[in-house]
Protein backbone atom coordinates (compact mmCIF):
# COMPACT_ATOMS: atom_id res chain seq x y z
CA UNK A 1 0.00 0.00 0.00
CA UNK A 2 1.24 3.49 -0.92
CA UNK A 3 2.84 5.30 2.18
CA UNK A 4 2.00 9.29 2.73
CA UNK A 5 4.46 11.51 4.63
CA UNK A 6 1.65 13.40 6.65
CA UNK A 7 3.70 15.34 8.96
CA UNK A 8 5.97 18.50 7.85
CA UNK A 9 9.34 18.56 9.27
CA UNK A 10 10.76 20.80 11.56
CA UNK A 11 13.66 21.75 9.23
CA UNK A 12 14.08 20.58 5.70
CA UNK A 13 17.03 21.47 3.29
CA UNK A 14 16.94 21.11 -0.40
CA UNK A 15 20.11 20.16 -2.71
CA UNK A 16 19.55 20.66 -6.57
CA UNK A 17 21.55 21.58 -9.31
CA UNK A 18 20.20 23.98 -11.53
CA UNK A 19 18.07 27.17 -10.52
CA UNK A 20 14.48 25.97 -11.46
CA UNK A 21 15.14 22.69 -10.69
CA UNK A 22 13.54 22.47 -7.02
CA UNK A 23 10.68 23.80 -8.01
CA UNK A 24 9.89 21.18 -10.78
CA UNK A 25 11.13 18.42 -8.86
CA UNK A 26 9.08 19.05 -5.44
CA UNK A 27 8.07 22.96 -5.18
CA UNK A 28 4.54 21.19 -4.07
CA UNK A 29 6.70 19.78 -0.99
CA UNK A 30 8.15 22.32 -0.44
CA UNK A 31 5.51 25.24 -0.66
CA UNK A 32 3.38 22.90 1.84
CA UNK A 33 6.15 22.07 4.38
CA UNK A 34 6.76 26.27 4.64
CA UNK A 35 3.23 26.79 4.91
CA UNK A 36 2.81 23.99 7.85
CA UNK A 37 5.88 25.99 9.81
CA UNK A 38 8.91 24.36 8.33
CA UNK A 39 12.05 25.77 8.23
CA UNK A 40 12.63 25.11 4.05
CA UNK A 41 16.14 26.21 2.74
CA UNK A 42 17.70 25.04 -0.47
CA UNK A 43 20.50 24.95 -2.08
CA UNK A 44 21.24 25.49 -6.10
CA UNK A 45 24.55 24.59 -6.68
CA UNK A 46 25.06 25.79 -10.60
CA UNK A 47 24.71 29.27 -12.16
CA UNK A 48 22.43 28.33 -15.02
CA UNK A 49 24.97 29.98 -17.09
CA UNK A 50 24.24 27.58 -20.12
CA UNK A 51 20.41 26.95 -19.41
CA UNK A 52 19.45 28.13 -22.84
CA UNK A 53 19.41 27.10 -27.05
CA UNK A 54 20.08 30.31 -28.15
CA UNK A 55 23.92 30.05 -29.58
CA UNK A 56 23.86 33.96 -28.80
CA UNK A 57 22.49 34.39 -25.24
CA UNK A 58 25.38 35.99 -23.08
CA UNK A 59 26.19 33.29 -20.74
CA UNK A 60 26.88 35.74 -17.72
CA UNK A 61 24.27 37.96 -18.51
CA UNK A 62 21.66 34.72 -18.40
CA UNK A 63 23.23 33.24 -15.00
CA UNK A 64 22.24 36.76 -13.41
CA UNK A 65 18.68 36.27 -14.57
CA UNK A 66 18.36 32.85 -13.74
CA UNK A 67 19.32 34.10 -9.68
CA UNK A 68 17.13 36.29 -9.88
CA UNK A 69 14.50 34.02 -10.68
CA UNK A 70 15.85 31.91 -7.99
CA UNK A 71 15.30 34.75 -5.54
CA UNK A 72 11.85 35.51 -6.48
CA UNK A 73 10.79 31.58 -6.82
CA UNK A 74 12.01 31.18 -3.12
CA UNK A 75 9.55 33.42 -2.03
CA UNK A 76 6.78 32.35 -4.00
CA UNK A 77 7.48 29.04 -1.97
CA UNK A 78 7.98 30.48 1.12
CA UNK A 79 11.40 29.52 1.76
CA UNK A 80 13.69 30.75 5.03
CA UNK A 81 16.78 30.54 2.95
CA UNK A 82 18.33 29.81 -1.00
CA UNK A 83 21.58 29.31 -1.66
CA UNK A 84 23.53 29.47 -4.73
CA UNK A 85 26.71 28.41 -5.05
CA UNK A 86 27.14 29.66 -8.41
CA UNK A 87 29.65 26.51 -10.05
CA UNK A 88 28.99 26.89 -13.71
CA UNK A 89 26.70 24.76 -15.29
CA UNK A 90 28.36 20.99 -16.51
CA UNK A 91 31.21 21.13 -14.24
CA UNK A 92 29.96 20.01 -11.20
CA UNK A 93 31.63 16.68 -11.59
CA UNK A 94 34.87 18.55 -11.35
CA UNK A 95 34.28 20.40 -8.40
CA UNK A 96 36.66 18.65 -5.58
CA UNK A 97 34.92 20.91 -2.87
CA UNK A 98 31.37 20.17 -3.36
CA UNK A 99 30.68 17.68 -0.83
CA UNK A 100 32.52 20.02 1.99
CA UNK A 101 30.37 22.37 0.70
CA UNK A 102 26.87 20.74 1.07
CA UNK A 103 28.71 19.11 4.65
CA UNK A 104 28.72 22.84 5.95
CA UNK A 105 25.40 23.90 5.09
CA UNK A 106 23.89 20.59 6.17
CA UNK A 107 25.72 21.57 9.55
CA UNK A 108 24.62 24.88 9.14
CA UNK A 109 21.15 24.46 8.68
CA UNK A 110 20.99 21.23 11.02
CA UNK A 111 18.21 19.56 8.73
CA UNK A 112 15.65 16.51 9.98
CA UNK A 113 15.06 15.69 6.67
CA UNK A 114 17.57 16.50 3.29
CA UNK A 115 15.65 16.41 0.12
CA UNK A 116 17.61 16.02 -3.40
CA UNK A 117 18.30 13.68 -6.71
CA UNK A 118 18.12 10.23 -7.28
CA UNK A 119 21.77 9.91 -9.25
CA UNK A 120 20.67 5.92 -9.64
CA UNK A 121 18.00 7.49 -12.24
CA UNK A 122 20.31 7.79 -15.47
CA UNK A 123 17.17 6.53 -18.17
CA UNK A 124 13.97 7.84 -18.65
CA UNK A 125 12.47 5.61 -20.90
CA UNK A 126 14.67 5.56 -24.67
CA UNK A 127 14.44 9.39 -24.86
CA UNK A 128 16.53 11.12 -21.99
CA UNK A 129 19.15 10.85 -20.16
CA UNK A 130 19.43 12.45 -16.54
CA UNK A 131 21.78 15.38 -16.88
CA UNK A 132 25.04 14.93 -15.62
CA UNK A 133 24.39 17.54 -13.21
CA UNK A 134 21.87 16.05 -11.80
CA UNK A 135 23.82 12.94 -11.08
CA UNK A 136 26.76 14.84 -9.58
CA UNK A 137 24.88 16.62 -7.21
CA UNK A 138 22.90 13.80 -6.46
CA UNK A 139 26.32 11.76 -5.18
CA UNK A 140 27.53 14.73 -3.40
CA UNK A 141 24.14 15.00 -1.78
CA UNK A 142 24.64 11.75 -0.49
CA UNK A 143 27.68 11.64 0.21
CA UNK A 144 27.37 14.52 2.33
CA UNK A 145 25.11 13.41 4.43
CA UNK A 146 26.12 9.64 4.78
CA UNK A 147 27.96 9.96 6.88
CA UNK A 148 30.27 12.85 6.39
CA UNK A 149 27.69 15.71 7.72
CA UNK A 150 27.42 13.03 11.03
CA UNK A 151 31.16 12.31 11.23
CA UNK A 152 33.08 14.93 12.95
CA UNK A 153 36.46 14.05 11.63
CA UNK A 154 35.26 14.60 8.00
CA UNK A 155 35.35 18.60 7.26
CA UNK A 156 35.82 19.66 11.20
CA UNK A 157 36.44 23.14 9.12
CA UNK A 158 33.36 23.22 8.27
CA UNK A 159 31.28 23.32 11.85
CA UNK A 160 29.59 20.54 14.83
CA UNK A 161 28.63 17.33 13.05
CA UNK A 162 24.96 17.17 12.27
CA UNK A 163 22.98 13.66 11.64
CA UNK A 164 20.30 13.31 8.81
CA UNK A 165 17.39 11.54 9.79
CA UNK A 166 16.26 11.11 6.79
CA UNK A 167 16.56 11.79 2.49
CA UNK A 168 14.10 12.21 0.11
CA UNK A 169 15.03 11.35 -3.52
CA UNK A 170 13.01 13.00 -6.17
CA UNK A 171 13.07 12.18 -10.07
CA UNK A 172 13.52 8.57 -8.99
CA UNK A 173 12.12 5.40 -10.50
CA UNK A 174 11.51 3.66 -7.46
CA UNK A 175 9.43 6.10 -5.34
CA UNK A 176 7.75 4.73 -2.46
CA UNK A 177 6.62 7.33 -0.40
CA UNK A 178 4.19 9.81 -1.34
CA UNK A 179 3.31 13.78 0.07
CA UNK A 180 0.09 15.10 -0.22
CA UNK A 181 0.35 18.20 -1.90
CA UNK A 182 -3.12 19.63 -3.19
CA UNK A 183 -3.10 22.53 -0.82
CA UNK A 184 0.15 23.53 -2.33
CA UNK A 185 0.04 22.89 -6.30
CA UNK A 186 -1.14 26.47 -7.25
CA UNK A 187 2.16 27.71 -5.33
CA UNK A 188 4.43 25.32 -7.62
CA UNK A 189 2.60 26.14 -10.57
CA UNK A 190 3.13 29.98 -9.98
CA UNK A 191 7.06 29.27 -8.85
CA UNK A 192 8.08 27.58 -11.86
CA UNK A 193 6.34 30.59 -13.90
CA UNK A 194 9.08 32.81 -12.10
CA UNK A 195 11.89 31.20 -13.97
CA UNK A 196 10.83 32.99 -17.53
CA UNK A 197 14.33 32.20 -19.14
CA UNK A 198 13.54 28.31 -18.91
CA UNK A 199 9.72 28.67 -20.40
CA UNK A 200 8.85 28.60 -23.97
CA UNK A 201 6.70 31.31 -25.51
CA UNK A 202 3.23 29.63 -25.10
CA UNK A 203 3.71 28.23 -21.16
CA UNK A 204 0.81 30.22 -19.78
CA UNK A 205 -1.74 27.69 -22.15
CA UNK A 206 0.06 24.36 -21.03
CA UNK A 207 2.68 24.54 -18.19
CA UNK A 208 -0.01 24.83 -14.97
CA UNK A 209 -2.14 21.69 -17.06
CA UNK A 210 0.82 19.80 -17.37
CA UNK A 211 2.22 20.01 -14.00
CA UNK A 212 -1.11 19.63 -12.71
CA UNK A 213 -1.27 16.30 -14.74
CA UNK A 214 1.85 14.92 -13.22
CA UNK A 215 0.93 15.33 -9.95
CA UNK A 216 -2.62 13.29 -10.62
CA UNK A 217 -0.36 10.87 -11.96
CA UNK A 218 1.61 10.55 -8.83
CA UNK A 219 -1.87 11.36 -6.44
CA UNK A 220 -3.52 7.98 -7.73
CA UNK A 221 -0.33 5.71 -6.76
CA UNK A 222 -1.00 7.25 -3.33
CA UNK A 223 -4.67 7.47 -3.13
CA UNK A 224 -5.14 11.19 -3.20
CA UNK A 225 -5.61 14.22 -5.24
CA UNK A 226 -2.24 15.47 -6.01
CA UNK A 227 1.16 14.45 -4.69
CA UNK A 228 4.71 14.17 -5.55
CA UNK A 229 6.64 10.62 -5.05
CA UNK A 230 9.85 10.26 -3.51
CA UNK A 231 12.66 7.32 -2.83
CA UNK A 232 13.12 7.44 1.47
CA UNK A 233 16.57 6.18 2.56
CA UNK A 234 16.45 6.13 6.50
CA UNK A 235 19.82 7.28 8.23
CA UNK A 236 18.19 7.28 11.53
CA UNK A 237 15.03 5.11 12.66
Amino acid sequence: MAELIREAPARALAVYAHPDDPEVSCGGVLASWARAGAEVHVVVATRGDKGSQDPDVDGEALAEQRAAEATTAAEVLGLAGLELLAHPDGALAGVPSLVAELVGLVRRHRPEVVVGVDPTAVFFGDGYVNHVDHRCIGWATLDAVAPAASSPLYFPERGPAHQVHTVLLSGTLEPDVWVDVESALDVKVAAMFCHRSQLASDAERWLGAFVRQRAAEEGRRAGVRYAEGFRRLWLVR
